[in-house]
């Protein structure tokens, strides 16, 4: 019997997929968990897919890898999607794929399968890492193929096979978590007149029922990698996870937007990256700080660039490992403290200090100082503007 490797989760589309792979393909199912800091017990989700018809499960942890192989660089090149996304979801996928492809050499399968939707772009980033790693592997996405169009139909497939599932016609929210962020969409959410009710937060607490003082935050790093909170080392999973706390504590890190999928079409949906927020505002004034104008303006530019493959699964292409080159030189200096306030949602760097700063006090002072000559402007300005003077004296000579 030929072997297939599931990406498995437990949730509603992937527990009635084990069932459907084997009415379907006659494979032997092997079901591929990850925990990568989704928050919850694990160990009853291989049960649940031994009871559905997997002939083994493998759960394993990949939290710290996924944290500093995953979330940090794109931390450090500042890629946002679109100017709000934090990319949670994105840089995920890769890592699970590529587990994924292991998996099957390990056990001889001849296929790995996905819950991802055709209307979604998580297909895409599963599949790309396949064909980066092993192309010879068959791809199998049930949402292309079989008859279920909507998520209340997989509700009535999963009963009609005795599979209990998390969800249901009235709570029909798709969520994805991990330690990073977590998602959500459907339902009600799809109208982007409505606005998302405060019950659906998980990670956060409301902004209005934060608490009415702020909470000072400072966090430290060395090479654009944060290492400590308020002097004290940490590891990677246990940074964020006690960054996730204060900022949800504080309502901060909740994002509501309408994206561009990579598909085509747009979609609604809800972030929460109480962590990440802090991270990347802290990370992002301390580059202000320790970066010179024209590497942090080419670095501005780039994050977009970097962000767009991230979000559209080229993980593993050449132009991003390019581009994590380039991010990496100008990480070298971006080593210091960014004390960030909380409050009620928001989140602001109000002060940072960095031995590599590149900011000179003496230069910049309004008071009187010994080592800038004010007279050295003029002559820079008759410079600079010169191109201008030109063209005004051409026109005035035109009329």
């Amino acid at each position: 019997m030929d072997k297939v490797v599931l990406a498995y989760s437990g949730g509603l589309d992937t527990s009635i997929i084990i069932p459907w792979l084997k009415e379907n393909y006659g494979y032997e199912v092997i079901a591929f968990c990850a925990n990568v800091g989704q928050g919850e017990e694990l160990e009853p989700v291989r049960d649940k897919a031994l009871r559905s018809g997997a002939s083994k499960v493998y759960i394993e942890d990949l939290v710290e890898e996924f944290v500093s192989d995953y979330v940090f660089p794109v931390l450090k090149a500042g890629a946002i999607y679109e100017r709000k996304y934090l990319l949670g979801t994105s840089f995920a996928r890769p890592l699970m794929a590529k587990r994924m492809v292991e998996i099957a050499e390990k056990e001889g399968a001849v296929a790995i399968c996905h819950g991802a939707t055709g209307k979604g772009n998580d297909q895409v980033r599963f599949e790309l890492t396949v064909k980066a790693f092993n192309p010879n592997l068959k791809v199998i996405a049930p949402w292309r193929e079989w008859t279920i169009r909507s998520r209340e139909e997989a509700i009535d497939y999963a009963k009609a096979h005795g599979i209990e599932v998390p969800v249901t016609k009235e709570k029909i929210y798709s969520s994805d978590r991990n330690l990073w962020h977590i998602s959500h969409e459907g339902g009600d959410l799809e109208d982007p007149w409505n606005e998302p009710q405060n019950h659906l937060y998980t990670l956060t607490v409301p902004p209005e029922e934060a608490p009415d003082q702020p909470t000072y935050v400072v966090v430290g790093f060395e090479q654009g990698i944060p290492k400590s909170i308020g002097g004290q080392s940490m590891g990677p999973v246990e940074l964020l996870t006690e960054l996730n706390r204060l900022g949800g504590a504080n309502g901060v890190g909740i994002v509501t937007m309408v994206e561009n999928r990579l598909v085509g079409m747009k979609s609604r949906g809800v972030y929460e990256t109480p962590g990440g927020t802090i991270l990347f505002a802290a990370h992002e004034e301390l580059e202000r700080l320790t970066l010179d104008r024209r590497t942090l303006q080419m670095k501005e530019q780039l994050a977009s660039k970097y962000a767009e493959l991230v979000y559209d699964g080229n993980w593993f292409s050449k132009l991003k490992q390019a581009l994590d080159a380039f991010v990496d030189v100008t990480q070298q200096t971006v080593t210091g403290e960014v004390k960030v306030k909380l409050y009620k949602g928001s989140c602001t760097a109000v002060a940072s200090r960095s031995p590599y700063s590149l900011y000179n006090e003496e230069m910049a002072t309004f008071g009187a100082d010994e080592i800038y000559s004010q007279k050295d402007a003029e002559g820079f300005i008759n410079l600079f503007g010169l191109p201008l003077k030109i063209q005004a004296l051409m026109s005035k000579r035109m009329g």
